[in-house]
């Protein structure tokens, strides 16, 4: 397969190492506000088995496919994203996360999901990829809709968080809207404003 299909500007996809990027996603899971951006649940600590065993799960699903996300420039592990695929509905779900603080906001998490669509789309032939994410996650938000996201649906209440009650918000991108994304010029230093931390709001945990 031409590797290309998983390389962007800033990023590429490959496979976990369950080992080294056990231990390293281990260190992400402490971090309370990662949880906070990350996950509709509790902040708890995992263990560096815990994850490295939902890695090795994931190993081969055919229909759940997970990605490392590296830099391209100096192949450092920053976050992951993957994607449930529905063969009968030929759509998928996708998610994702960048770890790693200081990636944040700098638009490789923009990258990354770029990457995804094109597989998601060219390689898997898909019809359509969707998302949830919170509405307090305004940059996360921006983000989705700068590669083609438009806005679905809102679940009202659904997460209690931070004091008060907040809405999901489904995204969700066809071919045709990719298609015409992936045609149209990119505005210089758009992929600054980047998410927070994470794709999906509630979205699978990290190898699960």
């Amino acid at each position: 397969m031409d590797n290309r299909l998983f390389t962007g500007e800033l990023t590429k996809l490959t496979a976990c190492n369950p080992e080294s990027d056990a231990k390293i996603m281990e260190v992400w899971h402490r971090d309370t506000e990662f949880f906070r951006l990350a996950y509709g649940r509790i902040a708890q600590p995992w263990s560096v088995e815990h994850i490295k065993k939902r890695i090795e799960n994931h190993g081969g699903e055919v229909n759940e496919p997970v990605f490392a996300i590296r830099t391209l420039a100096d192949d450092k592990l920053i976050g992951q994203i993957g994607l449930w695929i529905e063969p009968s509905q030929v759509e998928g779900f996708v998610w994702i996360l960048i770890g790693e603080r200081d990636y944040w906001g700098r638009g490789f998490g923009t990258d990354a999901m770029r990457v995804l669509l094109r597989y998601a789309f060219r390689e898997l032939n898909l019809h359509r990829v969707v998302l949830r994410v919170f509405a307090f996650n305004t940059r996360a938000i921006r983000s989705y809709e700068k590669v083609g996201y438009v806005h679905e649906g809102r679940v009202r209440n659904a997460l209690n968080r931070m004091g008060q009650r907040w809405d999901e918000v489904w995204m969700g991108i066809t071919r045709s809207d990719w298609e015409r994304q992936s045609a149209a010029p990119k505005n210089r230093g758009e992929n600054n404003d980047e998410y927070d931390n994470r794709s999906a709001g509630y979205i699978k945990p990290v190898g699960a």
